[in-house]
């Protein structure tokens, strides 16, 4: 690949990556408008397993309820939608994390997320804050105890890979700077030296080199000024030492 269609790549490289994420982003905000429906699907499951007393802890426990205590239909598909946002906004982060070319402007929450949607990493804490509602369509016995942070899972996951995707389009990796950089000496040959060297190499007064002669060149230059001849005198006259 040239490496002056690099660039272009990686602009096509991040629509598609906001492509994905809006698709994510439709995924639940689907998941969000049944959120009833999803409830009703889990404490359904947690009767059916005996297991009403401590809240759903991770999604570990959701893929449990899913394969072994869930017998509606309507509970299985929204449990499995569930659970499938969950697996592809993981998968989605860690093709982030590939994206980042070794920038530290998101690896934190990047990272971070990944961290948040493992599938033994302890929900029960969690609780999504304004401008996210989620929590407050719960009863408070349930907001309290039993849902909160299963609920507020994916909203804090989402604004955590927004925010990723803001810093990253915000702070250029080191790979787009030194393209940019080629860019420019391609633009401007006579200002900016051509070969890749150190800094203290580029560094120093303007030589012969740089305006533009050549080596063969110089020599005759040199050859020429330190002749042991006597420069040209007009014929006919006669001039004393």
């Amino acid at each position: 690949m040239s490496l002056y269609n690099l660039p272009q790549k990686m602009s096509h490289t991040t629509n598609e990556t906001k492509t994905t994420f809006k698709t994510l982003e439709q995924r639940y905000k689907l998941l969000r408008q049944q959120q009833v429906i999803f409830i009703t699907a889990l404490a359904r499951c947690r009767e059916n397993a005996n297991d009403k007393i401590g809240p759903v802890r991770n999604l570990q426990q959701v893929r449990s309820y899913l394969d072994n205590h869930c017998y509606h239909s309507t509970d299985k598909r929204i449990l499995s939608h569930f659970l499938d946002t969950c697996t592809e906004l993981a998968k989605f982060c860690v093709q982030l994390e590939a994206l980042q070319c070794e920038t530290g402007s998101s690896r934190g929450l990047v990272e971070e997320t990944i961290t948040l949607l493992g599938p033994t990493n302890k929900l029960s804490a969690l609780r999504a804050k304004y401008p996210h509602d989620v929590v407050n369509h719960l009863s408070c016995d349930e907001a309290k105890n039993f849902y909160g942070g299963v609920v507020s899972l994916l909203p804090i996951a989402l604004d955590n890979i927004r925010e990723a995707l803001y810093r990253m389009e915000r702070i250029p990796p080191p790979q787009c700077d030194i393209l940019n950089r080629a860019g420019q000496r391609d633009r401007k040959p006579s200002t900016v030296n051509l070969c890749y060297c150190s800094d203290k190499q580029t560094t120093g007064v303007q030589s012969k080199v740089s305006l533009g002669f050549s080596s063969l060149q110089i020599n005759d230059m040199d050859s020429y000024v330190d002749s042991s001849k006597p420069a040209w005198r007009p014929p006919g006259k006669s001039y004393n030492a």
